[in-house]
């Protein structure tokens, strides 16, 4: 698939980005937060992410490590983006939800499977 350029929002279309990511490369995560979202997630550089509109109907969840800010529309509730930075080499990244991603079926990715439980 390679990178190609996908837009993205939340449920109420008040949150908008775009990204340019690899869908060849999505995880899935059974951590207590994925699991229960379904989450699907791809992962990109923060120079291949732009938020559109809706910084300001943004707000923000930590938990576990604290180390993740994950995003979500106040008005919907629709994680459509994490902050964070790699647990490979701890460069910046943002973890961006697939489900969001406009013209995507992410349930017919074949995604790699992260046990964020035992982590």
């Amino acid at each position: 698939m390679a990178t190609q350029h996908y837009l993205g929002s939340c449920q109420c279309s008040a949150v908008s980005y775009e990204v340019d990511a690899d869908l060849d490369k999505t995880v899935t995560c059974n951590c207590s937060r994925c699991q229960r979202l379904g989450i699907v997630l791809a992962f990109a550089a923060p120079d291949a992410f732009k938020l559109k509109s809706g910084e300001e109907n943004l707000t923000e969840y930590r938990f576990n490590t604290r180390k993740l800010r994950h995003l979500f529309c106040k008005t919907c509730g629709i994680e459509g983006f994490a902050y964070g930075n790699s647990p490979m080499d701890g460069s910046p990244m943002v973890a961006i939800n697939v489900n969001c991603l406009e013209g995507v079926n992410p349930r017919a990715l074949t995604s790699h499977h992260y046990d964020g439980a035992a982590a």
